[in-house]
């Protein structure tokens, strides 16, 4: 009795040790982004459109971000979007292919989350630019508090970390990885104190608590209370990433980070420096650092740093997550993957995504050249992501979870109308920068659904020309050619048509293989595909087999080591017997075929030369491969 009793409490033990070491981990990958945002956002709400420090606008403001903080980040991302989970995996995209799954008899409706989910993607690559420009920029400006005269250093001194944070990607995160959690830990725990200790000489700053200063300050302010949103959601900034990361450390432990640890911490800092705002209204040029006593602001300065590079490295880390699952699913060409680490498999890097943010991110940092002046285009990004994921959630909760339809119109009211109060603030901004994420935003949304709508026009051509396969198996049987051993397995999108590579090699090489297999691979629009529906094979005649390999969106898909596993059923495959065949299209833009505008047209043959072949994609040895060539107009 006793020994069950001690090796049920050593098994308690182990799940806390566990959930501790995972919060720890959720810490520093999960919230660099949002524990950052102090370096500049009460600075940048209280110093804009004729906005001052008085006590009115600081115990508004205060209370706006309190609240933000309660309703947006505690109920509707911790507590409501998390539930809404791809089999384990949050973000956007795995969002979207769930309430795509809710709405499979909806076409019209399922095109439209289609679009809604993709725009959200394609602002989140704008997230992905900004943070870490915004972020670097912050944390380095707090030498102006030292020296004045340094101020001209800041933006090469931004450059120079940003481009070392994005040449140290293809050595993957992995080592340095296991730094964040403490850093951010320590990053959380000073920031915290650096609040008690002006929140101490002002406690009457904790009366902000009260929404009431919020709503009064609208009454007070009006249109600048408004315009004042557009600066408050910077505290909000990375709330997506709680959803996006919740596959690498669960629910359980981001959830216990932010309401233990996090949220008192980012909390007691507002509030800090609220305290000392109300005592010296003339610092707001810096009232982060100005928290910092002076003996102790060259290594703030370095913490902040570091905690920058950490909110910019979860971010990139996302872009590359997304651009993986948006190949999978069909959104983006093939690009090559590189994975960084033997133990985990979401640890990858994708260069041609690491060049395009390197490059985007050093035009943010010299165009605009401040965190202040950048801040202008940081709430467009973040806030339209945050009301399309609001939207996909609700259409499941009512469709996935059952929701009644006035539990779902009043969670819709709610959280709508704070997301597009939030937007509709931070669309004034656009003149002033907020047209750059949009620009970036509707540059990756034409690249995704070109290269969707490209693919599907040429599988549509590929069908259309094809020739039935039933009655061709039906003739070989009649005037059999020459069989030769071996296997061949010929990729097709189409298990009813005769695959052109086929068709070519039995009218060149007059030979025929033994067995012959149609090989089709399928993305699913779930993360992981389950064992009983990875493998399905059909036996056609004569040797003749068709087989549909089944990958998650979140795997990369292996078809040599999904064949071999054919042999449970079967249908055994020998990989030095085996010879692969694929018909590799040129696609040739034609202005009298229907389908796209002959530029876009054009893209997607630009983006299909550039492709990584679909092989390469899916892992196939090129010495077992025969590539011939087709042409395909559209």
């Amino acid at each position: 009795m006793s020994h069950n009793v001690v090796a049920g409490g050593d098994a308690a033990a182990e799940t806390k040790r566990r959930l501790a070491a995972l919060a720890v981990g959720a810490i520093g990958v999960v919230y660099g982004d949002i524990g950052t945002s102090p370096l500049y956002t009460l600075q940048t709400t209280l110093s804009h459109d004729g906005m001052h420090p008085t006590p009115a606008s600081v115990y508004g403001v205060l209370s706006l971000i309190f609240w933000a903080q309660i309703l947006v980040v505690s109920l509707k991302y911790v507590v409501f979007i998390m539930r809404a989970d791809n089999k384990g995996e949050g973000g956007i995209m795995a969002l979207m292919a769930l309430a795509q799954r809710c709405v499979r008899e909806q076409p019209r409706l399922r095109w439209v989350l289609v679009i809604l989910g993709i725009f959200g993607a394609a602002l989140f690559y704008g997230d992905g630019v900004i943070t870490p420009a915004i972020t670097t920029l912050g944390a380095v400006e707090g030498v102006k508090v030292i020296a004045p005269g340094l101020e001209k250093w800041v933006v090469p001194i931004t450059v120079v970390v940003l481009i070392l944070l994005f040449l140290l990607q293809k050595h993957g995160t992995e080592r340095v990885g296991k730094l964040f959690g403490p850093v951010m830990m320590v990053w959380f725990v000073v920031i915290a104190l650096l609040g008690v200790n002006m929140i101490v000489r002002h406690p009457q700053v904790l009366l902000a608590i009260n929404p009431w200063y919020g709503v009064k300050f609208f009454f007070t302010h009006g249109l600048q209370a408004f315009i004042a949103l557009g600066g408050v959601v910077l505290a909000l900034t990375g709330a997506e990433a709680l959803y996006a990361d919740m596959g690498h450390f669960g629910k359980k432990p981001i959830r216990v980070a932010w309401f233990s640890f996090v949220l008192p911490s980012l909390v007691l800092n507002y509030f800090g420096q609220g305290a000392l705002l109300l005592m010296h209204p003339e610092a707001i040029d810096s009232p982060f650092f100005k928290l910092v006593p002076s003996a102790l602001l060259y290594p703030m300065i370095g913490l902040a740093t570091a905690a920058a590079v950490i909110a910019s490295q979860s971010v990139i880390s996302g872009a590359f997550s997304m651009t993986r699952e948006a190949m999978s699913l069909g959104y983006s060409m093939r690009m090559p993957i590189v994975h960084t680490s033997r133990e985990m498999s979401g640890q990858i890097f994708v260069p041609w995504v690491n060049n395009f943010l390197l490059l985007m991110v050093l035009f943010a940092v010299l165009h605009f050249g401040s965190s202040d002046r950048l801040s202008a285009a940081y709430g467009i990004a973040v806030t339209g992501t945050m009301s399309i994921t609001t939207v996909l959630a609700l259409i499941v909760a009512r469709r996935q979870w059952g929701w009644k339809l006035p539990v779902v119109i009043a969670a819709g009211v709610l959280f709508l109308v704070i997301d597009l109060s939030f937007f509709s603030a931070n669309l004034i901004k656009i003149e002033y920068g907020g047209w750059f994420p949009l620009v970036l935003g509707l540059a990756v949304f034409t690249w995704m659904t070109t290269w969707r709508r490209g693919r599907e026009l040429v599988v549509r051509e590929i069908k259309q020309g094809g020739l039935a396969l039933a009655p061709f198996i039906t003739a070989l049987r009649e005037h059999s050619p020459l069989r030769v051993p071996g296997t061949a397995v010929f990729l097709t999108a189409n298990q009813h048509a005769v695959p052109h590579a086929l068709l070519h090699n039995l009218k060149h090489n007059k030979v025929l293989h033994e067995r012959n297999v149609l090989l089709t691979v399928e993305m699913l629009e779930s993360p992981v595909a389950d064992a009983d529906e990875r493998i399905h094979i059909d036996a056609m005649g004569d040797e003749f087999y068709g087989i549909a390999l089944r990958f998650g969106f979140a795997e990369d898909p292996n078809v040599p080591l999904a064949l071999s596993q054919c042999a449970r059923a079967g249908l055994g495959f020998d990989m030095m017997d085996t010879t692969f065949f694929l018909s590799r299209e040129n696609i040739v833009a034609d202005k009298r075929r229907p389908g796209m505008a002959l530029w876009r047209d054009k893209l997607f043959a630009f983006m299909a030369r550039n492709a990584l072949p679909a092989t390469a994609y899916f892992q196939i040895p090129g010495n077992r491969l025969i590539e011939l060539g087709a042409q395909v107009e559209i």
